[in-house]
C-alpha cells in the first residue's frame, strides 16, 4: 500500500471541545499484511467504554475519554504523567472493507483491523498447460 492509502490528516475541520482536558495525539503503530492493516494506539487510561471509533466518509477518527486520574482520598503531591484525552484521524482509500473493520482495546492499547477489499487482494494466478 502507498502513503495514500491510509495516512494521517492535519486539521481537517474545526471543532469545539466539551471537555476542558488537554487532548493528546496517540503514538500509533500500523502493519501491514496481505489480507488487512493493523493499527495499534497507545491511548493509556481508555477501556472499552471511553474510547470510540468513527469512520465517517473517508475518515476514520480514533478518540478516547480519560478521567481525571486523582485516586479518591489521596491529594497529588507530585506528578510527571499528564491526564488527559485523545484524538486522532486518518484518511482511509476507498481499498479497506468498511464493513469488516474490527476494534478491541484492553489496558489501555486499541487495536484496529482494517481489512482490504477482494479487489485489491494479491491472487494467485494458476497456469494451464495448453
Amino acid at each position: 500500500m502507498s502513503d495514500k492509502d491510509l495516512q494521517k490528516t492535519e486539521s481537517t475541520a474545526v471543532t469545539e471541545k466539551v471537555r476542558n482536558v488537554k487532548t493528546f495525539v496517540p503514538r500509533v503503530d500500523i502493519y501491514e499484511t496481505k489480507d488487512a492493516l493493523f493499527l495499534i494506539a497507545d491511548m493509556p487510561g481508555v477501556d472499552e467504554k471511553t474510547v470510540d471509533v468513527e469512520l465517517e466518509k473517508n475518515i476514520l477518527t480514533i478518540s478516547g475519554r480519560v478521567e481525571n486520574g486523582k485516586i479518591k482520598d489521596y491529594s497529588l503531591v507530585f506528578s510527571e504523567y499528564e491526564v488527559g484525552d485523545y484524538e486522532r484521524t486518518f484518511t482511509l482509500s476507498d481499498e479497506i472493507d468498511r464493513e469488516k473493520i474490527k476494534a478491541t482495546v484492553k489496558q489501555g492499547v486499541l487495536r484496529l483491523q482494517l481489512p482490504k477489499a477482494e479487489k485489491v487482494k494479491p491472487k494467485k494466478i494458476t497456469i494451464n498447460v495448453a
